[in-house]
């Protein structure tokens, strides 16, 4: 699951409480959200999508997601995070949505490009995991580029 992450696996429990608490912080502070992503059918948690790095003066927010291994390749991501333009652009009055992606990441890439983003560039060496060292394609979708998608959620 965090193969292409910016970070190791975690391994304590605590890291984890950790992400939780800084959550729940950006949202109170209005910095950003975190949403958890739950399979209709049974609910089972599968990852989570969020805007984060909200910009007031710039206009601006980073979308971000992450799934369980086992929920990639079923269209999740993409419907979960199709939703997120619509709040920037609609509800936040934003007018720039950015996203990066591991360039090994050719599945996120394509969430992305799905989405309306275009490819603005590459961050050339940006992360360095676990002394692996990779680059990252950086993403945007603005405002006046951006079409809703008029697909109907599929029922699950």
């Amino acid at each position: 699951m965090l193969r292409y992450w910016d970070a190791p696996p975690w391994s304590e429990r605590v890291r984890s409480e950790q992400f939780i608490t800084a959550c729940r912080q950006m949202a109170e502070g209005g910095t950003g959200a975190r949403l958890a992503v739950d399979r209709v059918s049974g609910g089972a948690f599968i990852g989570w999508c969020g805007l984060n790095r909200w910009n007031p003066d710039y206009r601006s927010a980073s979308l971000g997601y992450c799934f369980n291994d086992a929920a990639w390749g079923h269209g999740y991501a993409t419907e979960a995070a199709r939703a997120l333009p619509r709040w920037a652009f609609d509800t936040l009055d934003l007018n720039r949505v950015q996203a990066e992606t591991d360039t090994r990441n050719v599945a996120s890439a394509s969430v992305l490009e799905k989405l309306g983003f275009v490819r603005e560039g590459t961050l050339r060496e940006d992360c360095v995991v676990n002394g692996e060292v990779s680059d990252s394609w950086v993403y945007g979708l603005i405002r006046r580029e951006w079409r809703p998608s008029s697909e109907p959620v599929p029922a699950r």
